[in-house]
C-alpha cells in the first residue's frame, strides 16, 4: 500500500521524508490558505523539488480549463511523471481526467462521497480515486463501507484505479485502511507520528536499553566531575560545603596517606546535630567514628553498583580507582537513567 503524507507545512514535509519510504505528498489550496501561502506556484515548484510525487490541484471551469491549467503547472518545471493533478469529482472533473489521462498525466479524482462518482472517476481512468474518510464520518454516514465498495469495484472490473483512504483523523483509520484493502493512505503528519507507537513496545525498549546500559556501561562513565573528598582533620563544617559544592549527600574521609576511612553522609550530620547542637560542627571528621564504607571500582559494570545498591538499601557509593576515591555515585543519577525503579 503506499503512503503518502498530506501537508503543506515544510517543516513537516522535511521530517516525514526522512523516514525514507514515503510515496509522496498531497496538498490542497485550503492547507496552503491556512499556512498563509500567497506565492502558491513557488510553493508547489519548491514541494515538487522536496518529495518524489507531488499531488497538485487544477481547477477550472471546463475540461479544457482545468487541462489547461495542468499544463501550466508543468510549464513551471514540474515533472509530468511526478506530477498527480487532483480534480473535484463532476461531469466537468471525469471529462478533465479523460483528457489528462490521454496527454499520458497522471489523476487523482477526490471529494468522492458516493460509489456512483467513484465509479464515473474509475470509468475516466483516474490514476486515484480519493473518498473522504474522516468528512463523511463527520456527517453519520458509513464511510468504511463506501471504501470497501470502491475497492471491490476496482478489483472486480480490473480498473486501472488505485483507491486512496483520505480524510484521516487518528491512528485507527489507518488500521481501518489495511483491513480493507486500499491500494493508498495519505495521512496527516500527526498521525503518521504515532503508527509506531505502543505503550508495550516503549516499555520493552525501555528495558532493553537499561539491561545493555547495566552490562555495557562502566561506573566511571556516569559519576559526576565533582568528587566530594574531606581529610579526617576536616571539621564536620568542612564536610557540609563539601557536600553543598558537589550537591551530593555525602563525601568520603581520609586519612594523610590518601586511605579510605569512612563516609559521612547528610544523614549522619541531622543525627549528630539533633544529638550534639551546633557545636558539632566543629568536630573533626577524626573524632568520628565510621562503618566499613561501601565501594565499588570505578571499572566496574553499572549492574554491580546497581547490586550494591539494591542489596545494601544505601544513597551513595565511594567510586575507587587504585583504592583511592575518584568520584562518588549517587542512586539519584542511577534513578534518572532508569536503572533503579
Amino acid at each position: 500500500m503506499e503512503l503518502y503524507l498530506d501537508s503543506v507545512d515544510f517543516k513537516e514535509i522535511e521530517a516525514g521524508f526522512k523516514l525514507g519510504f514515503l510515496t509522496g505528498l498531497t496538498t490542497t489550496p485550503t492547507f496552503m490558505h491556512r499556512h498563509g501561502i500567497t506565492d502558491i506556484d513557488g510553493a508547489i515548484v519548491k514541494l515538487s523539488g522536496m518529495v518524489p510525487i507531488l499531488q497538485v490541484e487544477a481547477l477550472g471551469d471546463t475540461p479544457e480549463e482545468i487541462l489547461k491549467e495542468a499544463e501550466r503547472l508543468l510549464a513551471l518545471g514540474l515533472d509530468k511523471n511526478k506530477t498527480v493533478f487532483k480534480i473535484p469529482v463532476s461531469n466537468v472533473g471525469v471529462t478533465a481526467c479523460k483528457l489528462l489521462r490521454d496527454k499520458g498525466l497522471m489523476v487523482n479524482i477526490h471529494l468522492v462521497y458516493t460509489l456512483n462518482q467513484a465509479y464515473m472517476a474509475m470509468a475516466a481512468g483516474a490514476t486515484y480515486v480519493c473518498p473522504l474518510v474522516g468528512r463523511l464520518q463527520d456527517e453519520g454516514h458509513d464511510a468504511l463501507a463506501l471504501v470497501e465498495q470502491c475497492v471491490d469495484v476496482v478489483e472486480r472490473y480490473g480498473y486501472d484505479t488505485k483507491i486512496m483512504f483520505s480524510s484521516v483523523r487518528h491512528a485507527e483509520h489507518v488500521r481501518n485502511a489495511l483491513n480493507i484493502g486500499v491500494h493508498t493512505i495519505t495521512a496527516p503528519w500527526g498521525v503518521m507520528q504515532k503508527l509506531t507507537s505502543n505503550n508495550f513496545t516503549t516499555l520493552g525498549t525501555d528495558q532493553f536499553v537499561e539491561h545493555t546500559k547495566l552490562m555495557t556501561m562502566k561506573v566511571r562513565e556516569i559519576i559526576r566531575a565533582e568528587n566530594p573528598v574531606v581529610k579526617d582533620s576536616s571539621t564536620v563544617l568542612d564536610a557540609i560545603v563539601q557536600m553543598n559544592e558537589s550537591r551530593l549527600g555525602a563525601v568520603a574521609v581520609i586519612d594523610d596517606k590518601g586511605n579510605l576511612k569512612g563516609v559521612f553522609t547528610d544523614g549522619d550530620l541531622r543525627r549528630n546535630l539533633k544529638e550534639k547542637g551546633k557545636a558539632f560542627t566543629d568536630s573533626t571528621m577524626g573524632e568520628l567514628s565510621f562503618n566499613e564504607p561501601l565501594t565499588v571500582s570505578a571499572s566496574a559494570l553499572l549492574y554491580d553498583a546497581v547490586k550494591i545498591f539494591k542489596e545494601k538499601q544505601i544513597d551513595n557509593i565511594v567510586v575507587l580507582d587504585n583504592n583511592a576515591p575518584v568520584g562518588m555515585l549517587d542512586i539519584q543519577d542511577l534513578v534518572k537513567m532508569g536503572l533503579i525503579g
